[in-house]
């Protein structure tokens, strides 16, 4: 499939009730640019940076180059849909979940963190920069001791001090697995300030004083997604830098309900990379004189994995359309999360079943998908947490540990 093309299916094998006809002509032209240089460029390169360890940076600027954020040849007369920036993240994800990630850092979580976060004034400063790549930024919510109970447990403090400037804020504390921090311009840090006990946010340049990164080794999913353990101390933060619309980690929470569909997305495209690799090759592989896709029990399992995937599209689909209403909820990101994710950890692992031993090497492809599917199932709420955001809003009870 090339850019040119138009008049076939983007999704043809794992978009089994073509939700991909929702999408325009021109929002399909986009996505065949996008798996065009996914497909030549950056699929030869994935097996040995994911056995490396490190991000193929020569992707980073031809795929910003791209223009996937807001296509110019989307807004002219038609803007770029929710249904499109989804899309864009299975594509995304289908591919390589890390690729998946580090795309979505920006394009989901620091935009997201700056659409909602940001002053009016702020967002006319910041935002083209966001879009275009030259403010490079990253979300640093999650600390070495706090994870699914942030919200209580955020440890990172803020300080404002008085001076002859008017002042600034002194953050102190450490956040963990950051994604893509090495190579960002800044951090948006969130800190509890130590007046009012209220969760505030702050965009802090990645090379000031205080400031220091180690990359967390020894991973076993998102190998190539540059993780960092960030160190705090004494940092000093000016006002302009703090985003004015972050007041509470209700304000936080808003973020994380926007951005638990991107997660839904890339659970969802995952899925559809491990059923694509793992049908190509029961195709082609022989066993006992056949093909191992003329076996029922192989069959059986592809026809699992494509009900999945159809599920986790049907959910994912009708989601962003009712974000695109302007209904956001708690619960509904919540049990897209958790469904896709699901759905996903079975899917993986049917793929790596019916390519057998060699759904353990990377040059099936299988394998990348399978191992990278664990992080994907527990970062943006893990299915505990997110099964009882749902909880509550189905009792009216809420069930979190105090």
């Amino acid at each position: 499939m090339t850019a040119t093309v138009t008049d076939q299916r983007l999704y043809a094998a794992a978009d089994w009730y073509d939700a991909e006809a929702l999408l325009t002509t021109a929002e399909r032209q986009v996505l065949g640019r996008l798996r065009d240089f996914l497909d030549t460029t950056a699929k030869p390169l994935l097996a040995e940076y994911w056995e490396r360890g490190e991000f193929p940076e020569q992707l980073a600027r031809p795929l910003i180059d791209l223009d996937i954020m807001e296509p110019a040849d989307l807004t002219v007369e038609a803007p770029a849909r929710g249904i499109f920036h989804g899309f864009r993240i299975f594509e995304l994800a289908r591919t390589d979940a890390s690729v998946a990630t580090w795309y979505t850092a920006q394009a989901g979580l620091f935009r997201t963190a700056i659409r909602v976060g940001a002053s009016e004034e702020q967002q006319r400063e910041w935002m083209p920069k966001v879009i275009d790549f030259s403010l490079k930024g990253v979300f640093s919510l999650t600390e070495p001791e706090h994870g699914s109970d942030i919200a209580g447990g955020l440890a990172t403090t803020a300080r404002f001090e008085r001076d002859s400037d008017g002042g600034s804020w002194v953050l102190n504390g450490a956040k963990r697995w950051i994604g893509g921090a090495s190579a960002a311009d800044v951090l948006c840090v969130f800190a509890r300030d130590v007046a009012d006990g209220q969760v505030k946010a702050f965009l802090v340049d990645r090379t000031s004083e205080g400031v220091s990164l180690e990359k967390i080794r020894g991973k076993t999913a998102l190998r190539m997604m540059q993780n960092a353990h960030i160190t705090l101390e004494g940092v000093r933060v000016p006002e302009a830098m703090r985003l004015h619309n972050v007041n509470s980690f209700k304000d936080v929470a808003a973020m994380l309900r926007a951005m638990r569909s991107d997660v839904a997305w890339i659970a969802t495209g995952i899925q559809a990379g491990a059923f694509e690799a793992a049908l190509a090759y029961v195709k082609e592989r022989q066993q006992f004189g056949r093909n191992l896709g003329s076996f029922q029990l192989v069959q059986e399992k592809l026809a699992r994995m494509l009900g999945n995937i159809t599920a986790s599209l049907s959910l994912v689909v009708r989601l962003t359309e009712q974000q695109g209403w302007g209904i956001y909820r708690d619960q509904d990101s919540a049990l897209a999360k958790m469904q896709t994710s699901l759905m996903m950890r079975e899917t993986v692992a049917l793929a790596r079943e019916v390519v057998g031993g060699n759904g353990i090497t990377l040059a099936a492809d299988v394998a990348r998908f399978h191992a990278d599917a664990e992080a994907v199932y527990s970062y943006e709420g893990t299915h505990e947490i997110n099964a009882l955001i749902i909880g509550r809003a189905l009792t009216g009870e809420g069930a979190f540990t105090r």
